[in-house]
């Protein structure tokens, strides 16, 4: 698959980071400053001399991080609240669905915004608000899903002989939900970044210096004409990157679909 590969490549270059680096991400020389790709600098200098190759593999690090912990915690917040919404209904549905309509309510990015402003403008912060702008969509999933199983046999059978809500909800109901919840942190890993990229973008994000693919947009996106591989190279990255999440989350989706896996039979 396509977007394997993309993803592969990112994650080889993150861990190879050491070995691949031909100079620091954060020393420059001024001297250097704003030099085309070169055999020396093959991705060329920015403004302050720092190699654009080197931050750019270094930043690779920062994306997946941020878009790992982002997507572990709203996957985790977000199924527990819609395992309770799903399997016990009534109040606690209404209450849990009303407080993520509201989230939702708001787009994403400004949601994430309004967040950071109140907590502080860093890389931990800016992870926090997109773990908490993507809950809602966990839940959600994760409610729709628990609707349709809690009501099948081996969920009946479970309740006939005395299991208790916790062991049918955790050992019953929840292996039978992954398949979408996959996808969906499959899709939201592409999302996590490219939102956490828009904040550092917008200076709520990575401090200055750090290589981070959104920040050395933002230092240098206003030298577009006169530099260009300072612009391309991390918005290539980013878009890459999305590109492979979204691509196997769409594989996965036709794997793990079992209406789709009908469909093909019936064919």
């Amino acid at each position: 698959m396509f977007g394997m590969g993309i993803l592969f490549f990112f994650i080889c270059v993150a861990v190879l980071v050491p070995f691949l680096a031909t100079h620091p991400p954060d020393t420059g020389e001024v001297s250097k400053r704003l030099q085309a790709p070169s055999k020396e600098h093959w991705l060329g200098t920015d403004r302050v001399g720092k190699d654009v190759y080197s931050r750019l593999i270094y930043g690779s690090r920062i994306s997946i991080k941020i878009g790992l912990i982002a997507v572990v915690g709203s996957v985790l917040i977000g199924s527990f609240f819609g395992l309770m919404a799903g399997y016990y209904g009534g109040w606690v549905d209404n209450v849990l669905m009303r407080i993520l309509d509201m989230i939702l309510a708001l787009p994403s990015i400004l949601l994430a915004i309004v967040i950071v402003t109140i907590l502080g403008a860093n890389l931990t912060n800016a992870i926090v608000a997109v773990s908490i702008v993507y809950i809602p969509q966990y839940a959600r999933i994760l409610r729709a899903t628990v609707l349709k199983i809690k009501e099948l046999e081996f969920v009946l059978a479970a309740k006939s002989v005395g299991a208790s809500d916790w062991h049918i909800i955790f050992v019953v109901i929840v292996p039978n939900c992954l398949a979408p919840l996959i996808v969906q942190s499959t899709l939201g890993m592409g999302a996590a970044i490219l939102d956490a990229a828009g904040l550092s973008f917008l200076g709520l994000g990575a401090k200055v210096g750090e290589p981070e693919w959104g920040l050395m947009l933002r230092d240098h996106f206003t030298l577009i004409r006169q530099a260009p591989w300072t612009v391309l190279a991390p918005g290539g990255a980013i878009f890459a990157i999305v590109l492979g999440f979204n691509l196997l989350g769409d594989a996965l989706r036709d794997v793990l679909d079992p209406m789709n896996s009908l469909t093909k039979l019936s064919h």
